[in-house]
């Protein structure tokens, strides 16, 4: 199919439909930065600026895809909803399809949009489709599925034409195998700049990559290593694993601070994840009519649902279209990494003392080895951690 990308951010849904045999014809990134990251990886592709500029899609499109803006649907961010000043602009995506009624449209965004004021933005989306002769499809995927990062999306699918979109989102399903918690075994990764009332957690993979600052204030995660180090990856390892080729941020430095660069792979959609749907896209599967249940129509919306032309039902499948065989995250890092400061990481420790949630068992004893590590890496220039039993 021929693509418009919009909200196109560094071009991970479009990057991915490409690996699956699809072909953008139009990109639209309103940042600066994430633009400059499109005309340098998209080079023979239209790149428009505004969304709310674009008089028209191209005449030969097949799919609409839109990562439209998450700031106003996520937990991390306003929680403003879906009128938000940000996420509203979703809107343009049906001024667009007004203009030209597109046979293929697919959004993305985050899964808290099920449950923000019980699903009102789920409720604005699948009633502006079926009013424009949509049937539609949705399902919450995780990046687990091809990669170490925990990330869970919801993936949408609106079509006018023969092909059920439940046939592309649910013909896939697969048990993941999610490593325990052991310390000494693995690396895990974790958010150092929570603490009190959370804790991004991750055996064996890292926790969601976060956006970052808009002025460029990175907010890498933290990973704690089976023999004590605690180390923040490069970017160029934060853009593998989101399924990006090392480096693929680095024509962002051009145009803005290269530190943006953590916001621009935190904002991005997951290639493989991408690459996945693409090649359902192209060869739909079947989807199990047995997993339908009733809609819960007075409660947070359910993680699958499908609307079949009548009426909509809630699908029992997970969150894992696939398994794919990774190597352990220490393994899969390949690029030099650093080690969290000691004021980070003093930090983030005073605050776990503060807090009443419960950590893995020697977590904490472990934070504080590297706090005297670090300690005498000032000291006397040399790093070593020094394990107790109980940690």
């Amino acid at each position: 199919m021929k693509v418009a990308g919009l909200f196109a951010g560094i071009g991970g849904l479009e990057a991915g439909f490409a690996e699956s045999g699809h072909e953008a014809a139009l990109l639209c990134e309103v940042w600066a930065p994430a633009r400059r990251v499109l005309l340098h990886r998209f080079p023979t592709v239209a790149v428009a600026s505004d969304v709310r500029e674009l008089a028209h899609l191209p005449g030969d499109v097949d799919l609409v895809t839109a990562g439209f803006p998450c700031q106003d649907l996520s937990q991390a961010g306003t929680t403003a909803g879906i009128d938000g000043d940000r996420s509203s602009l979703v809107s343009q995506v049906f001024r667009l399809l007004d203009e030209r009624r597109v046979p293929w449209v697919v959004l993305e965004n985050v899964s808290f949009m099920l449950q923000l004021q019980r699903g009102r933005a789920m409720r604005r989306l699948v009633h502006a489709f079926e009013a424009r002769g949509y049937r539609w499809a949705y399902r919450v995927v995780n990046t687990l599925a091809f990669l170490p990062q925990r990330r869970e999306r919801v993936l949408f699918v609106a079509t006018t034409g023969d092909v059920d979109p439940a046939d592309v989102l649910f013909a896939d399903d697969a048990a993941p195998r999610l490593p325990e918690t052991d310390l000494a075994a693995r690396a895990h990764g974790f958010y150092w700049t929570e603490g009190i009332r959370g804790l991004g957690w991750a055996p064996d993979a890292i926790p969601t990559l976060k956006n970052g600052s808009t002025v460029g204030i990175p907010s890498p995660p933290a990973i704690m290593l089976a023999d004590g180090p605690v180390v923040t990856p490069a970017i160029e390892d934060a853009e593998r694993l989101q399924g990006f080729e090392a480096g693929w941020t680095a024509p962002a430095a051009e145009v803005a601070r290269a530190s943006l660069r953590w916001s621009l792979v935190g904002n991005a959609i997951s290639v493989p994840v991408a690459r996945w749907l693409g090649r359902r896209l192209a060869r739909p599967g079947s989807h199990d009519a047995g997993r339908d249940r009733p809609f819960p129509h007075r409660s947070a919306w359910p993680r699958a649902a499908r609307f079949d032309g009548e009426r909509g039902h809630a699908v029992d499948i997970g969150a894992f279209p696939t398994w794919e065989p990774r190597p352990p995250l220490a393994d899969f890092l390949e690029h030099d990494v650093k080690l969290l400061s000691l004021r980070a990481t003093q930090g983030f420790y005073a605050r776990t003392l503060r807090s009443s949630l419960r950590f893995p068992p020697g977590f904490r004893e472990r934070l504080r080895a590297h706090i005297d590590a670090m300690e005498e890496r000032e000291r006397t220039g040399r790093y070593v951690v020094r394990l107790s039993a109980a940690a």
